[in-house]
C-alpha cells in the first residue's frame, strides 16, 4: 500500500512539468518561492483592510497627507536598506529585511494595545504599511531576478506571482474570519509569523541554488574561489549607489518612467475608489467589507490568469506587447468612468486592472530586471520600487487635489487619465523591445 503515493506523486510532477514548463531541477525552487510569496503577499492582506480603513477614517482630503508622509518615510528607509546591502552578503541580508519587519509589527502590536491616542498611531500604521508592502516585495523581485535566468523568468515568472495572489486571497479570508473573534490587533501576530514562513523560504531557495552550482573544473578554480568570495560578502557602494546606477542608464530611466505613469493612473483610481466609496457607505464596516470584496475578486481573477495565461501570454505577444496590454485596457476603462463615474463601473474597472497589473504587468515588469547585473537588481531597483514609485504616488496625489481645486470632477479627471495610459502602453512596448535585445547579447556572450 505504500507504494500508491508514488504513482500519484509521479504523475503530478509530470502534470506540472507539462503545464507549467518547469524542468524536474527546477521543481523544489519553483516550490519554496511560490511558497515565499504566498507568505508575503498573506502576511500583507491581512494588514491592507485594516491600512485602507484607517485612511478614510483619517478624511479623504487628507489622504495626500498620508501620501506625502509615506515618501518621506520611504526616503529615511532607502539609505538604511543601502547600507544593510552594501555591508552583508545576500544570505543575510535577505532575512535581516524580513525580520526587521517582524520587529515593527511586534512594536505596532504593542501600540495598539497601548493607551496611546489612537489617530496618530493609525496614520503611522498607514504609513508604515504603504513602505512595508514595497520593501518586502522589491525584495522579494530582486531575489528572483538574482535566482532565475531570463527563460526561467519567461516560463516560471506567472506561476511564482501566482503564489502571491493566493496569499492575497487567503490574507482577506483571515482578517474577515478571524477579526471578530481574535480581534483585529491579534492580527498583526499572525501576519509576522507570515513573515518567519518567508524567511525559511529564503533559506531554502539558497540552499537550492548552491546545490546547482556545479563544481569548478581545474582550471576554472581561481575564478570560482573569487566568484564564492564575493557572494559572501556584501554588494559594496554607498547607500546612494542605486540612485547613480539608475542615472547612467536610459534602460533603467525608462523604467523609472514606466513605474510613474504605473503609480500615477494608481493613485488617480485610488482617491477616485475613495471618493465614491465613501459618498455611498456612511459605515466604517460596510467599507472595509467593499475593499474586502474588491480585493477577494481582483485575486480570484489574478490566479487563473497567473496559472494558465501569464506564460502564454508572454510567449504569444512577447514582452513588449505584454507590458503595453493593460495599459491599453486601462484606457479604456477611464474613458468608461469618464462617461459613467459609477460605483458599479469603478469596481469593475479597479479589479480588472488590478487583476490585471498582479497577472500580466507585474510578472512582465519584473523581466525587465532579469537582464541586469547582481547590483542592479537590488540596489537600482529597491529605488526603483521604492523612492521612484511613491515619488509618483506623491507627485500624482498633489496632482489630483491640485485637479479638483481647478474644478474637475470625477469624470473630467478621467478624461485626462485615458491618454496618460496610451503613454504608458507606448514605453511599455519600448522596453519590452530593448529588454530582449539585452537578453539576446547577454546570451551570445555566454
Amino acid at each position: 500500500m505504500d507504494k500508491f503515493p508514488k504513482p500519484d506523486l509521479m504523475q503530478f510532477r509530470v502534470w506540472l512539468m507539462r503545464q507549467v514548463k518547469v524542468e524536474a531541477e527546477e521543481i523544489p525552487a519553483l516550490f519554496w518561492a511560490f511558497n515565499y510569496f504566498f507568505a508575503l503577499l498573506c502576511s500583507y492582506y491581512i494588514l491592507r483592510p485594516m491600512r485602507d480603513e484607517m485612511g478614510i477614517a483619517g478624511g479623504v482630503e487628507h489622504l495626500q497627507w498620508l501620501f506625502t508622509g509615506t515618501f518621506l518615510a520611504m526616503l529615511a528607509a532607502v539609505p538604511l536598506f543601502g547600507w544593510v546591502t552594501s555591508r552583508y552578503p545576500r544570505k543575510q541580508f535577505l532575512p535581516l529585511v524580513y525580520l526587521f519587519f517582524i520587529g515593527n509589527l511586534l512594536l505596532f502590536y504593542l501600540l495598539f494595545r497601548s493607551g496611546m491616542t489612537h489617530a496618530w498611531v493609525a496614520r503611522a500604521f498607514f504609513i508604515w504599511t504603504s513602505v512595508f508592502n514595497l520593501f518586502i516585495v522589491s525584495v522579494f523581485w530582486s531575489f528572483m531576478a538574482d535566482l532565475f535566468s531570463d527563460a526561467q523568468a519567461k516560463r516560471l515568472f506567472g506561476v511564482i506571482a501566482a503564489g502571491g495572489t493566493a496569499g492575497a486571497l487567503v490574507g482577506p479570508a483571515l482578517t474577515a474570519s478571524l477579526a471578530q473573534p481574535l480581534g483585529t490587533v491579534n492580527l498583526l501576530l499572525i501576519s509576522a509569523a507570515g513573515l518567519g514562513w518567508a524567511v525559511l523560504c529564503i533559506q531554502r531557495l539558497i540552499a537550492w541554488r548552491d546545490r546547482l552550482e556545479p563544481p569548478p573544473e581545474s582550471g576554472q578554480a581561481e575564478i570560482a574561489e573569487g566568484a564564492s568570495s564575493r557572494n559572501e560578502m556584501g554588494l559594496g557602494g554607498g547607500v546612494w549607489r542605486g540612485l547613480r546606477l539608475i542615472l547612467g542608464s536610459p534602460y533603467l530611466l525608462g523604467i523609472c518612467l514606466l513605474i510613474l505613469l504605473y503609480t500615477t493612473l494608481s493613485t488617480f483610481l485610488y482617491f477616485q475608489q475613495a471618493q465614491i466609496i465613501r459618498d455611498s457607505f456612511a459605515d466604517p464596516a460596510e467599507r472595509t467589507t467593499i475593499f474586502a470584496l474588491i480585493d477577494f475578486a481582483t485575486n480570484a481573477l489574478t490566479i487563473i490568469c497567473q496559472l494558465f495565461f501569464t506564460g502564454r501570454i508572454v510567449k504569444a505577444l512577447g514582452l513588449g506587447w505584454t507590458l503595453a496590454l493593460v495599459p491599453l485596457m486601462l484606457s479604456v476603462g477611464f474613458l468608461l468612468l469618464s462617461l459613467l463615474p459609477l460605483l458599479s463601473v469603478l469596481i469593475i474597472v479597479q479589479v480588472v486592472r488590478r487583476a490585471g497589473n498582479y497577472a500580466i504587468m507585474k510578472p512582465a515588469r519584473e523581466m525587465l530586471f532579469v537582464v541586469l547585473s547582481e547590483e542592479e537588481k537590488y540596489k537600482a531597483k529597491n529605488v526603483i520600487d521604492t523612492v521612484i514609485y511613491r515619488s509618483g504616488d506623491l507627485v500624482s496625489a498633489w496632482a489630483y487635489t491640485g485637479l479638483q481645486a481647478l474644478g474637475l470632477n470625477l469624470a473630467a479627471i478621467a478624461l485626462v487619465a485615458a491618454p496618460l495610459s496610451a503613454a504608458w502602453a507606448v514605453i511599455g512596448r519600448q522596453l519590452g523591445k530593448m529588454q530582449e535585445q539585452r537578453a539576446t547579447v547577454k546570451e551570445v556572450k555566454r
